[in-house]
């Protein structure tokens, strides 16, 4: 088996590759071409002889027929690819859409132009689509599944959505076994700092590194930063946040990259919400993180910047997995605390 990961560099991408190796697939992973080094979460495998790096762009026809053609022999083709930070594509919402909207359209264009029907598509869905859009179940709790209308509230979001309806599209048109994974939000030691979860743990491991090595004594506290036996010029800042009222269903990127690859091994293809069924504001994540690490009362290192606030924010999710588990026979092996437990306990 030889499968095509776009957004192979990326948490998700290198949690898949690992899994697709394990399976004795070829796997060709493709980043665009950049002036850093983005190989971080791949070095691992970069000696792999059934692993293969090459450099394209899903906002370029032209490459992406290139990859198609390099590669005709792909069983399963994997689009992780994305501009994936919501807060920043309010900012860039013209190079989200290129690469997380259009990218995927490109990608499916081009197997039916190259009449690659037999190729198996998997799409990269989002939680973020549905916005503000909630179910109630017979307990009164909200929820969102497949049927679970969408409304997305931000340029990220709009993209996937256009996305994710492009492969029902072609799914339907021309008969492509193309589905969604609809995931919540997946977290991990790979996760980029950007996103907070991750910018939580860094921010713990920093501090009781400064605590252990510089700080020898008791500390004190300003509005932004912590002092060592109030020594003014031997100060660790504090973590600043937004939104600590958010609800989130968070589960660990190592359990969904399976979850992928077992809706390419259906009959027929179809849309799954991948999730924990859990859900959990920032403020329970960041309880459960400092009192594993043994800091003490989160209140007292945190700080709260409207810098960090979303223009729009979404409040709550928490997803039903019930297709998955059902269909695929997949369900999720970490809950929030395990998860922060791995995070915390990998090294920096």
């Amino acid at each position: 088996m030889k499968a095509i990961v776009t957004g192979i560099t990326g948490q998700d991408g290198s949690h898949l590759a690992d899994l697709l190796l394990e399976k004795n697939y070829e796997v060709v992973g493709v980043t665009r071409r950049c002036s850093v080094d983005t190989t971080e979460r791949i070095k691992h495998l970069l000696d792999f002889d059934r692993f293969k790096l090459i450099e394209g762009d899903i906002t370029d026809v032209s490459s992406v027929i290139n990859i198609f053609k390099n590669n005709e022999n792909v069983d399963e083709v994997y689009n992780l690819a994305a501009q994936s930070h919501v807060a920043s594509s309010f900012n860039q919402p013209s190079l989200t859409w290129d690469i997380t909207g259009k990218g995927c359209i490109n990608l499916l264009q081009s197997l039916v132009d190259l009449a690659m029907f037999r190729v198996k598509f998997y799409q990269a869905s989002s939680s973020e689509m549905f916005g503000s859009s909630y179910d109630i179940d017979e307990q009164g709790r909200k929820y969102q599944n497949e049927q679970t209308k969408f409304m997305p509230n931000s340029p990220y979001a709009i993209s996937k959505c256009a996305a994710h309806y492009s492969v029902r599209l072609f799914r339907d048109a021309y008969d492509l076994h193309a589905s969604s994974g609809i995931l919540f939000n997946h977290e991990g030691p790979r996760r980029g700092e950007n996103f907070v979860t991750q910018k939580i743990v860094s921010w713990i491991k920093n501090y009781k590194t400064w605590k252990d090595k510089v700080c020898v004594g008791s500390t004190s506290y300003n509005d932004d930063y912590i002092y060592c036996d109030r020594d003014t010029g031997n100060r660790f800042p504090k973590l600043r946040l937004g939104n600590l009222n958010a609800y989130r269903d968070w589960g660990y990127a190592g359990d969904y990259v399976e979850a992928m690859w077992l809706m390419l091994q259906q009959d027929y293809a179809d849309d799954y919400v991948v999730c924990t069924g859990e859900t959990h504001t920032i403020e329970e994540f960041l309880e459960i993180a400092f009192n594993y690490s043994g800091i003490g009362d989160w209140k007292n290192y945190v700080v709260v910047d409207p810098k960090f606030y979303r223009p729009s924010e979404v409040d709550y999710l928490r997803g039903d997995c019930s297709k998955a588990r059902e269909e695929l026979g997949w369900k999720p092996k970490y809950d929030l605390e395990g998860l922060i437990k791995l995070m915390l306990d990998a090294k920096l």
